[in-house]
């Protein structure tokens, strides 16, 4: 098999790292694949160096190039005009039997091949994008944006060979909309648990450097404030927690968004530099920091849309072995918390479920294996043998 992979992101960015280069090397280990082309979308202007973590002989790569520093729709619009040709040639050049997108926006790339040269496409960790951009308000209903990634989807869910969501809740919607079952399964976003495990070592060194005292309660967010996070939200439920565990609690936050701003909003609910620590981290040093932590905060903004998710965070967490106070209605990932532990739930709408999230952190972490118990929801949920066995049915044992 030559396949075209497609990744909608930069080869450096996160999501890449995270979660595309784990499924490479599943098809870099398969006996009938000859070759993988990677394509990434790379919007600094500029091609990036090709690396990879692992040994990846069969793997080639081809960046698409986005122009920089233009005016967002002029640049969505340059890039779906240009990249499907660009695909075209690509995917004739490779001599690719298939094209495997990662995400519904490389999906509707992979739909607008197909229009042209009938290139049969998979797509994994298909999601509603459309709808999730519209309830966390970044697009409007009438945006250009929405309408057009709307019906892209829908035209991925006629046409595609394979459709791969990422919760269980999503592949019942898709059946209930008339996808056939045999050309869905379901593939929770993949984390590299041996990358991510809990090191008792690592995690002592950081807490030594950021001086956080021996019996310190330790709370970590690896993540945004504001889009599809909430903001100011997310400061209030860590001084909720910092109010329920007192004087040890200290905070840990890893964010691309700008230090000084959330350093002085932290401060604002009580939680100065003596008590948090705010830094952006490279993907490689986010376990270290998690090693360091005792439980961990997911605050995802609710919307109908986001029962249909996978939030990587909190594969992360738990590969970590770290319990996660976690939005209510968050893809599987509530459900699962609500039925097998691994966290808490909270829901604003009800603010009596904060303390009582935050009680049930309190009581999670006084158990004695709480990390072991806590890992093995990541190896249940989040282990990369799901795309393994989702490639096994798609592309032949």
């Amino acid at each position: 098999m030559r396949i075209l992979f497609l990744s909608y992101w930069g080869l450096d960015d996160p999501l890449t790292v995270s979660t595309v280069f784990p499924h490479l090397q599943l098809l870099q280990q398969r006996p009938d694949v000859e070759s993988v082309l990677l394509v990434t979308i790379e919007r600094n202007g500029k091609a990036p160096a090709f690396r990879l973590p692992f040994a990846a002989d069969k793997v080639e790569f081809a960046p698409l190039i986005s122009e920089p520093g233009r005016n967002v729709l002029v640049t969505k619009t340059d890039d779906f005009l240009r990249f499907p040709k660009q695909l075209v040639q690509l995917a004739a050049a490779h001599r690719s039997d298939f094209l495997l997108a990662r995400g519904a926006p490389a999906g509707a790339l992979a739909y607008l091949v197909w229009k042209q040269n009938k290139l049969p496409f998979y797509v994994e960790s298909f999601e509603p994008h459309a709808d999730y951009m519209l309830e966390s308000g970044v697009w409007r209903r009438y945006d250009p944006r929405y309408l057009f990634q709307r019906h892209w989807e829908r035209k991925q869910k006629q046409l595609a060979r394979g459709l791969m969501p990422v919760a269980e809740n999503y592949r019942r919607q898709l059946i209930s909309e008339g996808v056939p079952a045999d050309q869905i399964v379901t593939v929770p976003c993949s984390v590299n648990l041996a990358a991510f495990g809990y090191d008792a070592a690592r995690g002592a060194d950081v807490r030594q450097r950021l001086g956080l005292p021996a019996d310190a309660i330790v709370g970590i967010y690896v993540g945004k404030f504001g889009d599809i996070y909430y903001d100011q939200e997310a400061y209030d439920l860590f001084a909720a927690t910092a109010q329920h565990f007192g004087e040890k609690f200290r905070l840990i936050v890893l964010t691309p968004n700008a230090i000084p701003e959330v350093q002085a909003r932290l401060a604002a609910v009580g939680l100065g530099p003596e008590r948090s620590f705010v830094t952006r981290a490279q993907h490689h040093e986010v376990p270290g920091y998690l090693s360091a932590a005792d439980f961990a905060f997911a605050p995802i903004k609710p919307a109908d849309c986001r029962q249909f998710c996978s939030p990587i965070k909190v594969g992360e967490y738990w590969a970590n072995g770290l319990p996660v106070i976690l939005t209510e209605g968050v893809g599987d990932d509530s459900d699962i918390i609500k039925a097998e532990g691994g966290g808490a739930v909270f829901n604003l709408d009800h603010p009596e479920t904060v303390p009582a999230a935050v009680r049930r952190i309190a009581e999670l972490v006084q158990q004695p294996d709480y990390r072991q118990q806590t890992r093995q929801l990541a190896e249940r949920y989040r282990s990369p043998e799901r795309a393994r066995q989702a490639y096994a049915t798609f592309f032949g044992a």
